[in-house]
């Protein structure tokens, strides 16, 4: 096959990769991702030198690592420091007041779609800066181990960092010299706080325990309203009672929970006991 020849995704093949992701991951993939679909895998089709998109798909079913690869580029998501800043105005308010932090205990946070590790991260500055040596932990899973990796290191761009207030950086981030020049390191002290860890929230969840906060942000987007109903109910089956449940400002759990009772727009309390 000539490297100057174009490969297209057809209709059919693409049908073949939104059934595939949606049954792995339950991402509802509209007529509108085809290009996106293509566009992420056309390297891969590429590297492997087939003719089609088809070949591709015919080859996953053969080699567990490609389909794992083959996910990881369909559900990876753009994120980014101190996103929806509301939402830790809102965590810092809480932390400040009695309740919210339990006695004997750490405090659990679940960034339950971490993406490339922003979002958790961004929870361990405020829970450093506000808690100090007080004891808290947070869970953050993906279901791409591939951007999981990535998050494990603590590594961005220095320009990522823009949002981070300054403070935060000079206490728990390093500038990067040398080969990290340009580079931003989130300090190991925090990132040994931080477990990363690979869940599919479309299947049941592993025994991670129960938790007072839980993050479910700009994934929802994605998903049918089935999809939702049941990713929804698995997590707040893992946040405690009195609890508070994050979602995008985007996103909404009109028809998908009546458990959790409103606080703010895309603030939810599961309630007391």
């Amino acid at each position: 096959m000539s490297s100057s020849t174009a490969i297209t995704l057809s209709d059919r093949e693409f049908a073949q990769f939104r059934q595939l992701i949606h049954e792995i991951a339950g991402i509802s993939l509209s007529e509108a991702k085809k290009p996106l679909v293509a566009g992420r895998l056309n390297k891969r089709v590429r590297e492997f030198e087939l003719g089609s998109y088809g070949e591709y798909f015919r080859k996953l079913s053969q080699n567990p690592t490609e389909l794992q690869t083959c996910v990881d580029l369909l559900t990876t998501n753009e994120t980014y420091f101190f996103r929806e800043p509301k939402h830790f105005d809102f965590l810092r308010e809480k932390l400040a007041q009695p309740g919210l932090i339990p006695s004997g205990r750490p405090l659990r946070i679940w960034s339950g779609a971490c993406s490339s590790g922003e979002e958790p991260y961004t929870i361990a500055l405020l829970l450093a800066d506000v808690l100090g040596d007080r004891p808290w932990e947070i869970l953050a899973s993906d279901i791409s181990q591939r951007v999981l990796d990535q998050a494990r290191t603590g590594v961005y761009r220095l320009e990522d960092s823009e949002d981070i207030p300054r403070q935060m950086l000079i206490r728990h981030c390093y500038k990067g010299v040398g080969a990290n020049d340009g580079r931003l390191l989130i300090s190991p002290a925090l990132r040994r706080r931080v477990r990363f860890e690979q869940i599919n929230l479309n299947n049941p969840l592993p025994e991670v325990g129960q938790f007072d906060v839980i993050f479910l942000r700009n994934v929802m987007i994605y998903f049918d309203a089935d999809t939702k109903r049941q990713v929804v109910k698995r997590l707040v089956s893992r946040l405690k009672p009195g609890g508070y449940f994050l979602i995008s400002h985007s996103e909404s759990l009109n028809g998908v929970d009546d458990t959790l009772k409103v606080v703010k727009p895309s603030i939810y309390r599961k309630p007391d006991v």
